[in-house]
């Protein structure tokens, strides 16, 4: 196996990591890249404002990386220079990397030109050329330079990223979410790394550590697999109809996407297996005479069930407005009145233009509410459809 190794603090990884891997990958016929954390680097002994090998963010770095990689089996994570702790120096490395890996070949050492220049000042670099070829990504100059040690160099197109780069952009409130990968992205915005503050002026009502990103990608993506390509876009316009109804009443937008997004996740599973989720979990959903002969009517309360039990979602807010979203219910809070409406409104939804302006700029979230239920309650009685004793009680409760 012919190996690469990157080493690096990841602090965090970026787009640039990424491509420089790839692009050894590539170039050089590797069989894989291996990640490697540093836990102190001897490039940033005196670097103070910001110390990176703190045991709490030693992990976050490890996470990040493998969240820029994950399943890619083209790279691979190490943290043994995060378990050996103390300065990192890249000869003591290599050398475990052979002895571990046992690569068929001289491993390929993979470095910035910005590094470069001081390669022949690294502990035991004459070492490291015996064990290793290296090879010279290019992060700073458009042509290649000549340095004074044997050395392959890649042709690539440089791309001007860096950590600090990152890390500035993200205190400063900048564009930076499209510098790294988008794992990355949630475990920085969930963690609130680097000074990322997404704090509202006002708290919003509704906020739970179980809104974050990182769960938010995870749902997303297994709607996006288990349900039909036209459902899953119902749903994340479902989803972004529900945060501009949360921005505008206050309510934790990444509940509302998160709410929207996965309301329809058990839409198209059928009935029997919607019954055998409702009787499998413990729950207080009730099972309406109409629900009981049409079970896919019950897809909401399955979702939820879904959603507590198999990703750990307890956010009752989300939870409620994922059961009640189908009949709606006179239990409802804000967040699952907002999820009804945006379900019933979102923009391929062929709806009374005077409905959708009220949808798009009330300021009585009831009034929206009752002018929703109005309408699809006409709509069912043109389908000759029986309506719910939810629906029934919802309409009355908003009517009083």
């Amino acid at each position: 196996m012919k190996l690469g190794i990157l080493g690096g603090s990841f602090d965090p990884v970026h787009l640039g990591h990424l491509f420089a891997a790839e692009k050894a990958y590539t170039a050089l016929g590797l069989d894989r890249v291996i990640f490697i954390p540093a836990f102190r680097s001897p490039f940033k002994i005196d670097k103070t404002e910001h110390i990176f090998n703190h045991e709490s963010h030693t992990k976050d770095r490890i996470d990040m990386t493998a969240a820029a990689i994950r399943g890619d089996y083209r790279y691979a994570l190490d943290n043994c220079e995060i378990k050996k702790e103390g300065i990192s120096y890249t000869i003591h490395t290599i050398e475990d990397i052979i002895a571990r890996y046992r690569p068929s070949c001289k491993p390929v050492l993979i470095i910035g030109d910005d590094l470069a220049p001081e390669f022949t000042k690294w502990r035991d670099y004459e070492k490291i050329l015996e064990l290793a070829e290296v090879a010279v990504v290019r992060r700073n100059n458009e042509a290649p330079v000549d340095y004074p040690f044997p050395r392959i160099q890649l042709e690539n197109e440089t791309l001007d990223i860096s950590s600090s780069k990152v890390r500035h952009k993200i205190k400063e409130n900048s564009d930076w979410h499209s510098l790294v990968p988008q794992g990355v992205r949630a475990l920085i915005e969930d963690r609130k790394l680097y000074g990322f503050d997404d704090t509202p002026k006002e708290k919003y009502s509704g906020a739970s550590d179980d809104c974050g990103l990182e769960n938010i990608l995870r749902i997303e993506e297994t709607a996006r697999q288990i349900l039909s390509a036209e459902r899953f876009l119902h749903s994340r316009n479902t989803a972004l109809a529900a945060v501009d109804l949360c921005r505008r009443f206050n309510i934790d937008p990444k509940a509302g996407y998160l709410a929207g997004i996965a309301h329809d996740l058990a839409k198209q599973m059928e009935g029997k297996h919607i019954l055998k989720i409702l009787k499998s979990g413990k729950h207080e959903y009730e099972v309406s005479s109409i629900e009981k002969g049409r079970p896919n009517l019950l897809h909401g309360k399955a979702a939820a069930i879904l959603l507590r039990d198999r990703f750990f979602i307890n956010n009752i807010e989300v939870l409620e407005a994922v059961a009640y979203h189908t009949f709606g219910s006179d239990k409802m809070g804000l967040l699952a009145k907002i999820v009804y409406i945006a379900d019933k409104t979102e923009v391929t939804r062929n709806i009374d233009p005077a409905l959708r302006q009220l949808c798009a700029n009330g300021t009585d979230l009831d009034k929206i509410l009752f002018a929703v239920l109005e309408k699809t309650i006409v709509k069912l009685k043109a389908k000759e459809l029986n309506l719910s004793k939810e629906t029934l009680l919802l309409l009355n409760k908003i009517k009083n």
